[in-house]
């Protein structure tokens, strides 16, 4: 016969942090916790009418008559607390309106000097201050060594490309010719036809190697710039898919530098493979605009959709943070809309002049 017989557990009780938004317990201590979490504000003014509140109630318990000059008296009173407060918590605001503007993304954001400021607050917004100029060197610095490494990557695929088109794809051209010649000088028919299915394959080879060249870096960008580079992507895409891509640009994009060419070409590419792989449209269409010193890049299909929040969490390698890193380096921004069933849209925008 066994018995259980309960253990008391000797690891030390630990409260449960609340979520944000959880409420607490009902109860006095629940209560009294929300009083006392009522802003700064609420509890000044609160306790400076619980003060005038007293004191009106003593001016009339002792038989003193409550008059016009007297209601006045008050009511000046009240609006001068009031004026006092305001000027007294005034530096408080600021430090929580720059925090609230860092949130946002404001990283410029820095606490102003204020002459109605104690020495305290002061210090806490020289520290607040502080923080935040590390927070932007260490920014920049990020973004440094994020635009080094894309550049990095960008000169090996070039370097790739380059070995590929120029060495061998070249290589394979020769291998071709003799292997094609070798089936023509043939004299037996069996070697012959072997000869000629070697020479398909070979042919069948370069021409993928052709196109992984092209894929891991256009030359065409290079040597004719950003618009002749997206109209050989849309027929490549097109090509073998059964998907209608198509260019339309305002401009010829002579004048965008060639970084930004890059970035909107990597953003058209990853979006327009994206969306024949996975979003099955009958239509993309890749529309580039440029003006006033900006140059915009819209890619946009009919197929599927997607929910965004899910694929950038679950699917964090199918390229968008790399799309969205790649805008941000060049000081642009990137938009996608989408919705399952409801066809994507994304838009990245960058500026064509220096600032």
């Amino acid at each position: 016969m066994s018995i259980s017989i309960p253990v008391k557990s000797t690891l030390p009780h630990r409260p449960v942090p609340l979520v944000r938004g959880q409420s607490r317990p009902a109860g006095r201590g629940g209560i009294r916790l929300a009083a006392l979490r009522v802003p700064l504000v609420a509890k000044l003014v609160g306790a400076n009418l619980g003060v005038v509140a007293i004191l009106t109630t003593a001016w009339v318990a002792s038989g003193a008559v409550m008059n016009a000059t007297v209601v006045l008296a008050i009511v000046a009173v009240c609006v001068l607390h009031l004026a006092a407060i305001a000027i007294a918590i005034r530096p408080i605001q600021d430090l929580e309106d720059v925090a609230s503007r860092v949130w946002k993304g404001d990283f410029g954001a820095r606490v102003e000097h204020s002459a109605v400021a104690d020495d305290q607050v002061l210090r806490v917004g020289a520290m607040f201050n502080l923080l935040l100029d590390g927070l932007e060197a260490d920014r920049a610095r990020m973004r440094a060594l994020a635009a080094e490494v894309i550049e990095v990557g960008d000169r090996e695929r070039a370097a790739l490309a380059r070995e590929l088109h120029d060495s061998t794809a070249q290589r394979l051209a020769a291998l071709l010719l003799q292997v094609a010649a070798a089936a023509r000088d043939a004299k037996d028919p069996t070697l012959a036809a072997r000869l000629s299915e070697i020479r398909d394959a070979a042919e069948g080879v370069t021409e993928e190697v052709r196109l992984l060249s092209h894929a891991v870096h256009p030359r065409v960008l290079d040597d004719l710039g950003l618009v002749p580079a997206l109209r050989k992507l849309a027929r490549d895409s097109s090509t073998g898919t059964g998907v209608d891509v198509d260019v339309e640009s305002n401009t010829d994009a002579a004048d965008v530098p060639h970084s930004v060419a890059a970035v909107l070409y990597r953003v058209a590419q990853e979006a327009v493979r994206n969306a024949v792989r996975h979003g099955a449209p009958h239509r993309v269409r890749v529309v580039l605009h440029q003006a006033n010193g900006t140059a915009t890049l819209d890619i946009l299909d009919d197929g599927t959709g997607f929910d965004l929040n899910e694929a950038e969490r679950r699917r964090p390698g199918m390229g968008l943070l790399s799309m969205r890193e790649r805008v941000s380096l060049v000081d642009g921004d990137l938009v996608i809309r989408t919705a399952p069933g409801g066809g994507t849209a994304i838009s990245a925008t960058v500026p064509t002049v220096a600032h």
